[in-house]
């Protein structure tokens, strides 16, 4: 949205950043959180199972992408509240439930997905027992945030981005033929095999992730309330413009950020394990296991720390998502830089996320082959809760005088559009 429309006034710390450093945050973070290690499993998989023919999701996506998270983005930096608390006042009760059920059952499957593979990742790299490492990293996690106040925790978060870029410097130690890469992406291939639709829309329910648009729109609003200077922009439109500006910056760059990592991960399984006929890959692990012998100890060591870093990073943003939605449904205190004793619901819902994640791990269970149809049913579940976002974020009486324009409204129902096509793909390739 251009400045002149919407003039700042006492623009708030963030708000009003100077440099594209301190514009990144919400964005970013979820960018970054959801090359989890549940979707380098994923992005693993259809480029073991595929080779080049899915690298063109990856760029379908990006516009997607962008346009939905802005739009979750601008529904909490102008409300003043999260996606839960809005649907709760704007929708039918059985609808909120609904979504905050599915989601909290998701994204518990997917925190016992990703603390499993870090544990198998660091079992890797060190030796050991893979779920005591697990257990470890769960806690840590735990403790990181119910411990350490959001503006403190959120630092942390940014440099856990940098893990991601382990699977940059893995793809510089392949031979990539760019020209075979170039056209498969450029002229997409399409399969209408059940494997293929049904990976297909894996990559995207991981891609575009329900818990990443609940997460985004809730730090929206606990950066809102860190600055004293900041207030919902339904009461203060003046700082709009500045706003407006670093959402945009933010998300573009997180978001871009993430699908180059995706492109990354795909491309390098592909030129390795597809080639050399390895099409089966279950956890990111076994992809860092399969890529030793074909790609190097340089470049296990490198796909192996980045399924700890990028795990470290995602199951906060799966916990910390789970319990704004959760917490917005029923009108808890809720926000990370409230202390435990102030917001006890918020904080439980964390712990028995991530607890029961952890205990996934110690059961007959496999979380792992339960983590790719979740994949799935974040991508059904993704259709209706995108639906009532754009519907919100269209009401005056949610987003007063900013209501979303053309651009967004294309982007955002475009996003919704292509997952409705992605399912109803996939259940008529089940039928046949």
């Amino acid at each position: 949205m251009p400045n002149a429309e919407y003039p700042v006034a006492a623009p708030a710390t963030g708000d009003g950043a100077t440099t594209w450093l301190e514009k990144l945050g919400p964005g970013l973070i979820t960018g970054a959180a959801d090359d989890d290690p549940s979707g380098i499993a994923t992005y693993s998989q259809a480029g073991a199972q595929f080779g080049f023919q899915m690298l063109w999701t990856v760029f379908l996506t990006y516009p997607l992408m962008v346009g939905i998270q802005v739009v979750s983005a601008r529904i909490g930096r102008v409300s003043g509240k999260g996606l839960a608390a809005n649907i709760r006042e704007h929708f039918p009760a059985w609808l909120v439930r609904a979504i905050v059920a599915l989601l909290l059952v998701a994204n518990t499957i997917n925190i016992a997905a990703d603390v499993s593979a870090m544990g198998e990742a660091m079992t890797l790299i060190a030796g050991g027992s893979s779920r005591w490492y697990a257990a470890l990293f769960g806690v840590v996690s735990l403790l990181l945030q119910v411990f350490i106040p959001y503006h403190r925790y959120v630092r942390i978060l940014k440099w856990l981005t940098l893990a991601l870029l382990a699977y940059v410097a893995t793809m510089f130690t392949v031979h990539v033929p760019w020209l075979k890469v170039l056209a498969a992406t450029a002229l997409p291939h399409l399969d209408w095999s059940p494997e293929y639709i049904t990976t297909m829309v894996a990559v995207f329910g991981t891609t575009i992730s329900p818990y990443l648009f609940f997460w985004q729109a809730s730090q929206e609003v606990e950066d809102m309330q860190a600055n004293p200077q900041a207030q919902p922009l339904v009461k203060a439109p003046g700082q709009a413009g500045a706003s407006f500006l670093r959402i945009k910056v933010d998300t573009v760059i997180g978001m871009g950020f993430s699908n180059l990592v995706a492109f990354f991960i795909m491309l390098t399984t592909a030129v390795t394990l597809h080639q050399h006929g390895i099409v089966s890959i279950e956890t990111s692990a076994q992809a860092a296991t399969a890529l030793r012998p074909l790609a190097g100890d340089f470049a296990f060591a490198l796909f192996s720390a980045g399924i700890i870093g990028t795990g470290m990073l995602a199951v906060p943003v799966l916990a910390g998502s789970a319990a704004y939605a959760v917490a917005g449904a029923f009108k808890w205190a809720k926000g990370l830089e409230k202390t435990p004793s102030q917001a006890k619901g918020f904080y439980g819902i964390i712990a028995v996320a991530t607890i029961v994640g952890i205990a996934l791990g110690f059961t007959p269970i496999d979380p792992i082959k339960a983590l790719y149809w979740s994949a799935v049913v974040n991508g059904v579940i993704s259709l209706p809760i995108m639906a009532v976002m754009m519907l919100m974020a269209g009401r005056s009486s949610i987003m007063g005088r900013f209501v979303i324009g053309p651009r967004l409204r294309v982007l955002g129902w475009g996003a919704t559009g292509a997952m409705a096509l992605a399912v109803l793909a996939m259940f008529w390739t089940m039928m046949q």
